[in-house]
């Protein structure tokens, strides 16, 4: 079978944190602002996580790359934590741990729709067994 991406997003900033993000855009008057906001939009963009229907992947880095892969089939605990304002505006974060780790191996803040990941991963680590 091949491999079909079903989930693929950056980390919501305005959603994820709407109070930090106004805060900057106050500072942004003053320059200060300018230069936070800058920071927090290239680490932002430079987060990504993908679902496939045979993993999870999580990716950092702009100049340099960290990766991190979890196969479904391995998936042993995923974890969703939402905050109310989280709730609302349908963000949250996301932890996944498979079998072979006793931690936690992929996790990500402010990602949108966190309960369609574990929807996604749920759906094909049981598909597989």
């Amino acid at each position: 079978m091949e491999e079909t991406v079903l989930y693929h997003s950056h980390p919501a900033m305005f959603r994820n944190r709407p109070w930090v993000f106004i805060f900057c855009l106050v500072l942004s008057l003053v320059g200060i602002g300018l230069i936070i906001f800058l920071i927090w939009w290239i680490r932002t963009k430079g987060t990504e996580l993908t679902v496939t229907n045979e993993r999870a992947s999580l990716r950092k880095g702009i100049l340099s790359k960290f990766t991190n892969d979890v196969y479904l089939t391995d998936v042993r605990n995923v974890q969703i934590y939402q905050s109310f304002w989280q709730r609302i505006f349908g963000v949250g974060s996301v932890a996944i741990s498979s079998a072979g780790n006793d931690g936690i191996e992929i996790e990500v803040k402010g990602i949108p729709n966190p309960d369609k990941i574990k929807e996604i991963i749920d759906t094909h680590r049981r598909d597989r067994t």
